[in-house]
């Protein structure tokens, strides 16, 4: 073989490599790809189921707060009325702050 040969040879060899690492890096593009995909996919499902068990644990947070609510507030509402009135000792504080300081 002369030197040509050899050459030519070599060139071909490296025309080939090249090939294979251009084969290797799009089938490493479209692993990566495929992975991406799936990653997105398990991310969007677990993302949602733990999304609507959040939104219902709020709103059956918040149904319990709403029924407390208005519980204290009868409660509250109650205490007012069985409170005993004391209308003329009211009237006589309104005469004596408003009426007779003038």
């Amino acid at each position: 073989m002369d030197d040509s040969d050899i050459l030519h040879h070599l060139l071909e060899i490296e025309g080939k490599a090249a090939l294979l690492v251009n084969d290797a890096q799009a089938e490493a593009d479209r692993r990566i790809k495929e992975a991406e995909e799936q990653n997105r996919l398990a991310f969007d499902e677990t993302y949602q189921k733990v999304s609507a068990e959040l939104e219902e644990d709020y709103k059956k947070s918040l149904d319990t707060v709403k029924t407390e609510y208005s519980k204290c507030l009868d409660e509250y509402r109650l205490s007012l009325d069985t409170m005993p009135k004391q209308n003329e000792r009211f009237n006589n504080l309104v005469q004596a702050l408003l009426v007779e300081k003038k």
